[in-house]
């Protein structure tokens, strides 16, 4: 029973995945992009996560796997190029959720030494230093990882939680409180631009699939696992973005962008609260990357294994999976070279498709894994009409980001046909 999972550890791999690095990452764009509409951009998000959710619940049950979501895709489609294709757009799209945490953990940093030291390093270089050193723990120790998830999953928690209670005390007779006002609202589509750039902040729930072979009594804790999972984080980004817009003006949020919850500490603790939610959010970003290494390398084994990359990447390279030095090289290359909001619009991208085949996969089978087809339908439409707006209205303003992300998923169809064909023609 030790590879058992129960029901607590099961939610704790859900909101862990979740509450990694991504909320000391997006809120700081959430505000700029929404303004006193942030937990309404949450919510949106929150709830397309959720919705998706109900295929994860009944694909997990139906085919309990390791494989996760790589297994659900291809049980869905065969595995044919459009399966290999999503497949590794999966695989690069954690490398960009590594570079998003990345990104976090090196705007963070430089504050924490600023408190003591009046040299500044440049936040490439934490990034860089962070990944660098999340790779070389990978490859010592797979139990490494696993203890450091486990504590810092507490850590972050404990620290969120104690920020929004006594940041909720703090919010009475604050002025900046009427900026949460419908006001200072945007237009409602610019609104779910914003929930569909941070759509990332919710990407990490599926990590609960991959265990799902292991978690006792299934048919009751699976689906409590997701569901409770998932509810749980929409409360506490919701409740986060209220007592973050609440406690800064507009204009200290825009300032502080990418540590801006380190700096919503400051109204209610001082000093003392910036060091503290600093120090959370490099513990959880660390363990992020941690983790997100962890998940990648055996994403990009299980596409090999299935046949749809190179049988080379099945190989080790110091008894560890030969994708985790790729996803590292990919991940210093990333965060070097693209912004915050690039970077996060990629994500979302990426995870927004993967989402919206998963639903289309729960209702292609919906007889098959007793699940109830307007469920996945409207979770596949959500997903699809998210995308879509998401591409148009950031065209606008971030064209990086959407040339970086329609590039990716190009490049993911380009290899996978090139795979396949030449497979084909050596056999």
């Amino acid at each position: 029973m030790s590879d058992k999972i129960s029901l607590k550890s099961a939610i704790s791999i859900g909101i862990g995945g979740m509450v990694g690095g991504g909320i000391f990452a997006v809120l700081g764009l959430a505000v700029s992009l929404s303004k006193g509409a942030t937990p309404l951009a949450f919510l949106f998000a929150g709830i397309v996560a959720f919705i998706t959710s109900y295929s994860y619940v009944k694909l997990t049950l139906k085919f309990p796997d390791n494989g996760g979501t790589v297994k659900f895709i291809n049980e869905g489609f065969g595995k044919t190029i459009f399966s290999g294709s999503i497949n590794n757009l999966l695989w690069i799209s954690y490398i960009i959720m590594l570079s998003l945490y990345a990104s976090a953990f090196g705007s963070y940093a430089p504050n924490l030494l600023e408190l003591t030291d009046s040299v500044k390093i440049d936040s490439h270089i934490y990034s860089s230093a962070i990944i660098i050193i999340a790779t070389i723990i990978n490859y010592y120790s797979v139990k490494v990882v696993s203890t450091i998830e486990t504590y810092s999953v507490a850590i972050k928690l404990i620290i969120l939680i104690a920020f929004i209670g006594i940041g909720i005390y703090g919010l009475f007779g604050n002025p900046n409180l009427s900026q949460l006002s419908a006001k200072n609202w945007e237009s409602p589509i610019q609104i779910l631009t914003a929930g569909m750039v941070i759509f990332v902040a919710y990407e990490g729930f599926e990590l609960i699939a991959n265990a799902g072979s292991n978690i006792i009594n299934p048919k009751i804790n699976i689906p409590k696992a997701y569901y409770y999972s998932v509810s749980f984080v929409i409360l506490l980004y919701i409740i986060i973005s209220i007592v973050t817009v609440g406690s800064l003006s507009f204009d200290a949020i825009k300032s502080a962008e990418e540590y801006v919850l380190a700096e919503a500490a400051k109204p209610m603790l001082g000093k003392l609260g910036f060091t503290v939610m600093t120090v959370a959010a490099l513990i959880s970003t660390f363990s992020a990357i941690n983790a997100s290494l962890y998940g990648g390398s055996r994403v990009s084994y299980q596409i090999a294994e299935d046949d749809e990359l190179p049988h080379e990447l099945t190989g080790q390279f110091w008894n560890q999976p030969i994708g985790l030095i790729i996803t590292a090289i990919a991940t210093l290359i990333l965060v070097n070279f693209l912004k915050l909001e690039s970077i996060s619009t990629a994500g979302s991208v990426g995870f927004l498709i993967i989402f919206a085949v998963v639903n289309y996969v729960g209702l292609k089978l919906s007889k098959q894994i007793n699940a109830k087809r307007w469920v996945p339908l409207i979770g596949f439409i959500l997903c699809s009409l998210s995308l879509i707006v998401l591409i148009i209205k950031q065209f606008e303003s971030n064209k990086t980001g959407v040339i970086v992300a329609l590039s990716i998923i190009a490049f993911c169809f380009i290899i996978e046909y090139i795979y396949k064909t030449t497979e084909k023609k050596t056999k």
